[in-house]
């Protein structure tokens, strides 16, 4: 293949691509590199032949959405009331936050 050729080629996947950046763990980068090589193929190709598959997978329709929407909207009004009266917004710290997560964490591992 010539500079030429391949210019162009890299002109034209570059005007139906877009170039996208991933981070995957080792033991599936290792995968990725033994199944490009046994297929004999990159592993961009790999990737996008799994998305391809993914999207024909049939996706669960959404049954009741409107029982979902009031089973939220008694969740907003049921949290809203706790709130009322209180007079003042809610005011928190990062060390607040830390600290309540870590209490749970402490009592989960606790019950174990």
């Amino acid at each position: 293949m010539y500079n030429s050729d391949v210019y162009q080629l890299e002109a034209s996947m570059s005007e139906m691509m877009v170039r996208k950046q991933i981070y995957l763990p080792r033991k599936q980068n290792l995968l990725l590199k033994r199944l490009a090589k046994r297929r004999g193929i990159s592993e961009a190709e790999v990737i996008r032949q799994a998305l391809e598959r993914e999207a024909e997978q049939v996706t669960p329709a959404f049954h009741d959405s409107t029982a979902a929407w009031e089973k939220i909207s008694r969740f907003v009004e049921k949290r809203s009331a706790t709130l009322i009266g209180k007079g003042q917004p809610v005011h928190w710290n990062r060390q607040e936050l830390y600290e309540e997560r870590e209490s749970r964490w402490n009592r989960h591992n606790a019950e174990k």
